[in-house]
């Protein structure tokens, strides 16, 4: 699998239905795991790091994906706690659930001299397989969303300063038997990213037209049983039952079935055709 099938996979795009049109250079992923104290059952998903050979990035690399992956992850695991507590669960019931998890730190970077004209697609309407994604705010605007209760794209607008946007993923849905939905979310060349690029060519003409999403995957442990818990999926069956009630339509709801995470991802993959 090269690398840009590797960053595709981790967006879950489904290929039979939507386009995705990847405007990005190829992109290390960092993995921020603990090694688990047994032979896993997937070990092609947790596959060792690789640093870049060049001299001058070699020698700062691995420090600077390790410290911030590091202040990444565990923002991401503070507030998997949180959702517990929301959900009526003990506090560390995710984070428990993916203290091996093949989590990975995956800045991914689009040629904006290259790619930006109007219109242009970065990434493709998709949503995450991993459980939840985390990222800063880009220097250039392009994430949309999709609100499940009207159906409708939003500009997504993180403030300046110390804030980070976190995005539920396929695992996450699993898990509570659909009571949270994984975002749809894409990436868009729109009139704001247009302005930026003007902005950024005046004030700052020595640095690189570039995009960067500094973006990381937090995952479930590719050996964990992954099966709706029944009180999440309970209340997921009810809430469905009231928004009929209240008019809305019935659909078919997906059928979670009882799974390793680790076949899960390889479901997933197999789906976009990346995996035999």
């Amino acid at each position: 699998m090269n690398v840009r099938k590797c960053i595709d996979h981790l967006w879950g795009v489904d290929s039979s239905r939507f386009a995705l049109l990847p405007r990005y250079h190829p992109t290390f992923f960092w993995k921020m795991s603990e090694v688990p104290p047994y032979e896993t059952q997937f070990p092609g998903l947790n596959a060792p790091n690789v640093v870049p050979q060049a001299e001058e990035i070699n020698a700062r690399w691995t420090q600077i994906m390790e410290d911030w992956g590091e202040s990444m992850k565990q923002a991401v695991e503070n507030l998997a706690d949180m959702a517990c507590i929301g959900l009526g669960l003990p506090p560390c019931t995710f984070r428990d659930a993916g203290r091996y998890g093949p989590h990975l730190l995956a800045p991914t970077a689009s040629d904006l001299a290259k790619y930006g004209r109007k219109d242009t697609i970065l990434a493709g309407f998709h949503t995450d397989l991993n459980f939840l994604t985390i990222h800063g705010r880009s220097r250039y605007p392009g994430l949309n969303i999709w609100a499940r209760n009207t159906g409708k794209r939003l500009p997504v607008k993180i403030p300046t300063g110390n804030h980070l946007l976190v995005q539920a993923g396929k695992q996450l849905e699993h898990l509570t038997g659909g009571l949270i939905k994984a975002g749809y979310h894409e990436v868009v060349v729109n009139d704001q990213t247009l302005k930026v690029i003007e902005k950024r060519k005046v004030e700052n003409p020595e640095r690189p037209l570039v995009r960067i999403s500094s973006t990381f995957f937090w995952h479930l442990s590719s050996d964990f049983d992954l099966s709706p818990i029944p009180s999440l999926a309970e209340r997921a069956k009810a809430f469905g039952a009231s928004q009929i009630a209240l008019g809305g339509y019935a659909t078919d709801e997906p059928v979670y079935q009882p799974m390793k995470v680790g076949q899960q991802v390889q479901n997933e993959l197999k789906h976009i055709a990346l995996m035999a």
